[in-house]
């Protein structure tokens, strides 16, 4: 594959059937990672930030951690847009869905969601969350992102992404491990582009 014409493999998938939630704190590139994985797996993609209430969204662009109860409606509202999707059509959905309740409320609306957690040292992030721009999140949260994250269990159907490297990198990283998830992209595998 000639890296001069394409940036990534594309993923040939005869239709996923799962939502995939790219998970993760703050700065891990949860939307750059979860636009290219949608785009390689043909997959419809949608932004969990964009169902924030906007009572959350100046909550956190004050710098105040959002709580449980901040962040139940978002995650029904993002259950709700799963649960809005045609029987047997996967999707490709960016949310922090940071703790094991959190994950399990969006498994209620998805039961067979399979969660990619982006994760990755502290220092890398809080410089790539420094970095970005038009983002309502400050990387004054970025600890309190941390103290609440609770890293994917061993029943919990995901895989665990190191967000070192490119965008391409990470997301080939992604690529790979979903494949070998019994089930998940069976068909899935890079197609050969000049």
């Amino acid at each position: 594959m000639s890296t001069k014409t394409t940036k990534t493999a594309r993923y040939e998938v005869s239709g996923t059937q799962r939502v995939l939630v790219v998970m993760g704190v703050a700065g891990t590139g949860k939307t750059t990672v979860g636009r290219l994985l949608a785009e390689a797996l043909g997959l419809p993609y949608v932004e969990g930030d964009a169902f924030h209430p906007a009572a959350n969204v100046a909550k956190m662009s004050a710098g105040i951690p959002l709580d449980d109860a901040d962040r139940r409606p978002w995650l029904d509202a993002i259950g709700a847009w799963i649960s809005g999707r045609p029987a047997g059509r996967g999707a490709v959905v960016a949310s922090s869905a940071l703790k094991r309740a959190y994950r399990d409320r969006l498994r209620g609306a998805a039961p067979d969601a399979v969660f990619v957690h982006l994760t990755g040292e502290r220092p890398l992030i809080e410089r790539r969350m420094a970095a970005r721009t038009g983002h309502f999140m400050p990387t004054a949260l970025l600890d309190s992102q941390f103290a609440t994250l609770e890293p994917l269990q061993q029943d919990e159907l995901g895989v665990v992404v190191d967000v070192s490297g490119s965008p391409e990198e990470i997301t080939e990283r992604a690529l790979a491990a979903l494949s070998a998830l019994p089930g998940v992209c069976p068909t899935a595998a890079p197609s050969r582009e000049s």
